[in-house]
This record gives structure tokens, C-alpha cells and sequence, in this order.
């Protein structure tokens, strides 16, 4: 049910949702019309707002026993955002306009969901709230059998005027005096723990330096060529929406803290793997050769090089970080030969290429790249199921109805705080750890994050609102893998025996 009752959730499967979209598909169609905000969210990391709106909307117009799937399709849409993102942008770099045509397309799905967006209706909450009954009833007959329509207004009819009763406790003002409020309220401030810790950890994790820089960390792997980064990256970004769907698989099947829990040991695990690969690699880079640097002319070696005192130690990541006007041409004979560091100039670029040979600026060859990738796309599987979308989900569900929208938009600037950061960091924290140091700075962020997720959030499958806000009020106390607490372990017991 949307807002209240008794749900079996540990019978809760994928194919349930199957069962409940195929008797009423105008769920999917309220889910899919409010996620196209999220594909867009994917694409150019725009609709800010509707990072938050979206899967809020898609929670009230779900059933209980299926809103972690039908969320989790917001989820789906942004990594399928993303992969059409690589995908168009290598489909456009050899055009006229590259640019202007990558963001261009992005106002098909605006406009699509523009059009759809005329016939969307508000929440059923939305219109009970607002005296439109009848609207509201009707809205609950298109996503429930007749047989259930009167339970489901029972309900809700109870949750609003309950959420009503309190609405004192926030009561008008500035967002100011909202949010000193929210965090006044102890079952809020605890829902808060929870919202901000997931939407944190999502980010600090590292995901969004892997999604936007994917093709410079795959050259940083060794793979010199930016079209063949950006073809690799279409891996990534395609194994994230792939990870996805196993959310919407087992999301209201095992858990959401479970999920979550296991999403961070193989990101953990990646990144500390990773970690140990951009090492050996940086280690075992191909030597600078003097006679090679020199092969190309006068003036045409690196002056870091020319100037160092001690040359001969050289490699190629020694070049690449000794200036940036730094760059290397690899062997004739063999890429992991010693080469030349020589200034990064497009005459140099095009006389290295003349000779057929490489040119690295952002990388080194390494036998290492196809790995690289390998522990990628690792990461990506590991991190898109759990990380990935539970903590919208989470969000959509951990918070008193009436203090939704603030506490929502309280862990929405969280995350969003959190990717600028990141983000905005990941280049220059590559040019002062080097990758491996970055990668395994990340895995310590995770480390922290994983633990802050076992201490502080709570399991929310198949939860009705009231009853999360009861378990908050009580106290949450962690257990190993995200498995119930004494409470929730009674109420599945008796709702069993029912």
C-alpha cells in the first residue's frame, strides 16, 4: 500500500513487481513518466530538483510491497542516462558542433517528459491534503484492486490527519526555522543520521570521478587513444545500468541496509585492488631514453628532462609529472620499450604519430590497462545495486511524512555537496597522490562510510511509513548485515502467524 498497513515483505519479489505492473501498468507509467527526470540527471547531470522529487513522487504512487523496485527505475534511468551519455558523445566527437550537439539531445527526454508530465497527477497524499477526496480516491483505484481501494483510504485518511495533527511542530517560517525544527525531532534528527550518512558515502565512495572521468582514468591505465577510452567507458556506464536492474531485482527482497552493506565490501575491495594496479603500473612504466628524446631534433626534448639532475631514473610517469608541458612518445620497436619525453606540443604529437608511434599525455602503456578495466567494471557491478540507487530509496522512505520534503531536501544537498566536492577534487588529487594514492584514499572514505552505515541506518523493506517512524523513535540497533532488529524480527513473526 502507499501509506499504511500490514505488508509480508519478505515475500517480496522482482516478479511481484511484474505481477502488479502487468495487472495495473498505470504504476509503471506514473513511475516511468517522474524517472525520466532521473535519465536526464544521468545524461548532463542537470534536474537538481528532480533528484530529489522524483523518487519522492514514484514512493507515494508505489505499493508498498514493490516501491523499492519502482524507485529503484529512477535509479535505472539516470545510469541509462549516463551510458547513452558516452554512447552519443562518441558517436559526435568527429562531428562539426561536437558540443553543442552532445547537450542538444538532452531536450528529447526534457521534452518528452514535458508532454507526459501534462497528464501526471499529483500524489494521492498531495490531493487528500488538499480536500480533493474524490481525486485522491480515484488516483488509488487506477494503482489498487476494487477490493483494496477502501483499505488503501482508510489508511491514508489516518496518515494525514495524524501528519496534520503534528503540523505544528514545523509550522510556517523560513526554511531556517524548518530545518531547526526537523533536527529538533528526535525520530527526524535519527532519519537524518541515516539520509545524509547514505547520500554521503554514495559519493565519497568515488563513483561520480569514475563516471565522469572514465575515459582519463582509462588513459591513465594506458590507453592513449580518447576514443578508445570513451568506447571503454561505454562498458562501465553499461555495466551501472546493468547494476541497477539487480537492484530492482533484490532490493525489496533482501534489504536495503543489506544491500548496501554488501555494495561497500566489493567497492572496498576494488578500490584497494585498483589501488595496488595504478601502483605497479606507475612502478613499471617504460624508461625515458636520452637517444630516443633526442631522435626527434633540436629543442624537442622536454626541458624537465633536459634540466633534471638525475635522468637516467626517468620513466614515463616521471616525465608526464614533472611539468606539464611534458609528454611521451613511446618506442618504435614496443610500447613498453623506453621512449622519449618531449614537449607537448602538436608538432611533437603529430611527428610521434608520423613515426607510428604513441603519444601519452595523460598516461603511460602499462600491461596493466586491460585489467584496469577489468577492476572497473568490478567496481561499477559492486557499487550499482547497493550504493547505486538504495540510498534514494532510503531517502523516499526514512523520514515522518511530515517532514518529508525537508529532510528529503536536506540529504539531497548532501549529496549533491558531496559529488561537487569530489568531483571537483578527483584531477587534482591524481596529480598530488598519483592514482594509486587517490584509489586508495577512496577505499578509506568507503572504509569510514561502511561503518557509519552499520551503526546509523536502519533496515526499511516493506516498511509503512508510520512504522519506520516508530522504529526511529525506539532507537535503531545495528546487526551483522543489515538482517532485522529484535522489533522488526517480532512484527515479521506475528505478521506470518497472521
Amino acid at each position: 500500500m502507499v501509506e499504511g498497513g500490514i505488508v509480508k515483505a519478505d515475500q517480496t519479489e522482482f516478479t511481484e513487481c511484474f505481477r502488479t505492473v502487468g495487472k495495473t501498468p498505470y504504476i509503471m507509467r506514473l513511475a516511468l513518466s517522474a524517472g525520466i527526470g532521473g535519465l536526464l540527471f544521468g545524461y548532463d547531470t542537470g534536474v537538481g530538483m528532480a533528484s530529489m522529487t522524483a523518487p519522492l513522487y514514484i514512493s507515494e504512487t508505489s505499493p508498498t510491497r514493490i516501491r523499492g523496485a519502482l524507485v529503484s527505475t529512477n535509479g535505472l534511468l539516470i545510469t541509462g542516462g549516463q551510458f547513452f551519455a558516452y554512447l552519443i558523445n562518441l558517436g559526435f566527437t568527429t562531428v562539426s558542433g561536437t558540443w553543442r550537439w552532445m547537450l542538444g539531445v538532452a531536450a528529447v527526454p526534457a521534452l518528452i517528459q514535458l508532454i507526459l508530465m501534462m497528464s501526471l497527477p499529483e500524489s494521492p497524499r498531495w490531493l487528500y491534503r488538499n480536500n480533493k477526496v474524490a481525486e485522491a480516491e480515484a488516483i488509488l483505484s487506477k494503482i489498487y484492486g476494487a477490493e483494496e481501494v477502501e483499505e488503501e483510504m482508510k489508511a491514508l485518511k489516518a496518515s494525514v490527519e495524524h501528519e496534520m495533527a503534528e503540523e505544528g511542530e514545523i509550522g510556517g517560517g523560513s526554511m531556517i526555522t524548518k530545518v531547526r525544527k526537523a533536527w529538533g525531532n528526535t525520530v527526524v534528527r535519527r532519519g537524518l543520521y541515516a539520509g545524509i550518512t547514505v547520500q554521503v558515502a554514495q559519493q565519497f565512495v568515488g563513483i561520480n570521478t569514475v563516471m565522469y572521468y572514465s575515459p582519463t582514468i582509462l588513459q591513465l591505465a594506458g590507453f592513449a587513444s580518447k576514443s578508445t577510452a570513451m568506447a571503454l567507458s561505454l562498458i562501465t556506464s553499461g555495466l551501472n545500468a546493468v547494476g541497477s536492474l539487480v537492484s530492482m531485482m533484490f532490493v525489496d527482497r533482501y534489504g536495503r541496509r543489506r544491500l548496501m552493506i554488501i555494495s561497500m565490501f566489493g567497492i572496498i575491495t576494488c578500490l584497494i585492488v585498483l589501488a595496488l594496479v595504478f601502483n605497479q603500473a606507475a612502478q613499471q612504466a617504460p624508461r625515458i631514453s636520452s637517444t630516443e628524446s633526442a631522435h626527434f631534433g633540436l629543442n624537442s626534448t622536454c626541458p624537465a628532462f633536459t634540466s633534471a639532475p638525475n635522468p637516467a631514473y626517468w620513466n614515463c610517469m616521471t616525465c608526464l609529472n614533472a611539468a606539464s608541458e611534458c609528454a611521451f612518445c613511446t618506442n618504435q620497436a614496443s610500447e613498453l620499450h623506453p621512449g622519449a619525453c618531449l614537449v607537448k606540443t602538436d608538432g611533437m604529437k603529430a611527428a610521434c604519430h608520423g613515426e607510428h608511434r604513441v603519444y601519452f599525455t595523460e598516461g603511460c602503456p602499462s600491461k596493466f590497462g586491460y585489467l584496469a578495466v577489468i577492476l572497473l567494471g568490478a567496481y561499477i557491478i559492486s557499487y550499482a545495486p547497493g550504493m547505486g540507487t538504495v540510498p534514494w530509496i532510503v531517502n523516499s522512505e526514512i523520514y515522518p511524512l511530515r517532514y518529508r520534503g525537508v529532510g528529503g531536501g536536506i540529504a539531497a544537498v548532501a549529496n549533491w555537496t558531496s559529488n561537487l566536492i569530489v568531483s571537483e577534487t578527483f584531477l587534482t588529487l591524481t596529480q598530488a597522490l598519483g592514482s594509486a594514492g587517490t584509489f586508495l584514499l577512496f577505499a578509506g572514505f568507503s572504509v569510514t562510510g561502511l561503518i557509519f552505515i552499520y551503526l546509523v541506518v536502519p533496515e526499511t523493506k516493506g516498511l509503512p511509513i508510520e512504522e519506520v517512524e516508530l522504529m526511529l523513535e525506539k532507537g535503531f540497533k545495528p546487526s551483522l548485515l543489515g538482517g532485522p532488529n529484535s522489533s522488526s524480527s517480532n512484527k515479521d513473526t506475528k505478521a506470518a502467524e497472521a
